[in-house]
């Protein structure tokens, strides 16, 4: 079932989608872009990765097991090591651990200098970085269990499990933790918000009902990480609704259909989501009204959208990043990485450089002006 899994949503959305990408058209450029600098680690095959960063450098892995640490301003890199495991998920950053998961079901935890402190096992491969918060690793694995670790030596805390539809598909969304609590969406299009310290559950929401009558149109699961925006999360189903959730009391302040695989991002009263077909909203983040759709990105792929300041980034399956005004959704400015599909989510590194890791490896340091 799991190569199943693996080989549905490579289909529908991942790397082997029959789907071609749109023809690019030309843009009037109206805002500077450019390539402060690029570094090379090695290739992800099929896991997605998130860079963090940290009083000036930058964290990237690749899947071939090398973790570096880069300078923001250069890329200069003040170390580079090999964990010798091949990894799944990372890099997770808090309590100046640097996190990574194996495909063997391994966390590993290392100081800020790339010296491992722990290494603790969970009952499956991890495929998203793990999360901090209140000295517990937060860690999802691809079984849908999560684990609460202590942050000191990786001894396990808690963990929660639930049952999981006969068909879903893989997912790379990991946990969202502030405050005290851990969101994480699920198959079927639960969302539930978890204590760190105990991993008790402190509510449970359905986002996306599953309808239709075959196990694929039935899917309607939560692929994307949750966002925190204040006093609400944001959470949204492929092949379902996005949704704003109370975080005290898990009550739907608003819900509409948008499918999305990749997900959204929200900052300062508004909310902007990947749909599935490569469309983006700008939605506001208290009713869910669409202010813009921009949908010139057909079968693009396009990852989560990032929110700069008075602009919005987006990657896509070609490698290229697209800045599009958070007015109105008009494209300012494009580049191309190294052809090959930008990860899901994207870095800031304060208000004006993205960093954009893609499948080959490339780690790409992006100057907006």
């Amino acid at each position: 079932m799991t190569d199943l899994k693996d080989d549905l949503s490579e289909r529908l959305f991942g790397r082997e989608s029959n789907e071609t990408p749109s023809e690019l058209n030309e843009i009037k450029t109206t805002a500077q872009v450019k390539v402060l600098w690029s570094a090379h680690l090695g290739d992800s095959f099929d896991a997605d990765f998130t860079t963090v960063s940290d009083n000036g450098f930058i964290y990237a892995a690749s899947a071939n097991g090398e973790l570096a640490k880069l300078s923001v301003a250069d890329g200069k890199q003040a170390w580079r090591i090999n964990t010798g495991e091949p990894i799944s998920g990372g890099v997770g950053l808090g309590a100046n651990l640097l996190l990574l998961g194996t495909n063997k079901g391994y966390v590993l935890a290392y100081d800020l200098s790339g010296k491992l402190l722990w290494k603790s096992k969970v009952s499956s491969q991890v495929l998203s970085a793990p999360k901090v918060g209140y000295d517990v690793v937060v860690v999802r694995c691809g079984d849908s269990r999560i684990y609460g670790l202590n942050v000191a030596d990786g001894a396990r805390k808690w963990v929660y499990e639930r049952a999981t539809p006969a068909l879903s598909l893989r997912s790379s969304a990991g946990v969202a933790v502030e405050g005290g609590a851990a969101y994480a969406g699920f198959a079927g299009g639960k969302l539930i918000a978890l204590r760190v310290e105990d991993g008790k559950v402190i509510w449970e929401v359905s986002v996306a009902q599953p309808k239709g009558t075959t196990e694929i149109e039935r899917i309607a699961d939560i692929t994307s990480l949750p966002v925190v925006d204040g006093s609400l999360v944001y959470a949204v189903a492929y092949q379902g609704k996005i949704a704003a959730i109370d975080r005290a009391t898990g009550r739907i302040a608003w819900a509409r259909d948008i499918s999305s695989y990749t997900g959204l991002g929200a900052e300062d009263a508004k909310v902007f989501v990947s749909h599935s077909g490569s469309a983006i909203y700008s939605l506001d983040y208290s009713t869910g009204k669409t202010f813009w759709r921009q949908g010139d990105l057909k079968q693009r792929r396009v990852t989560a959208p990032l929110p700069m300041g008075s602009l919005i980034a987006v990657g896509d399956v070609e490698g290229y990043v697209h800045f599009l005004s958070r007015e109105d959704g008009s494209f300012s400015a494009r580049l191309q990485t190294d052809n090959s599909a930008i990860m899901p989510q994207m870095l800031a590194v304060g208000s004006s450089t993205v960093v954009a890791q893609t499948r080959k490896g490339g780690i790409y340091a992006i100057s907006i002006k």
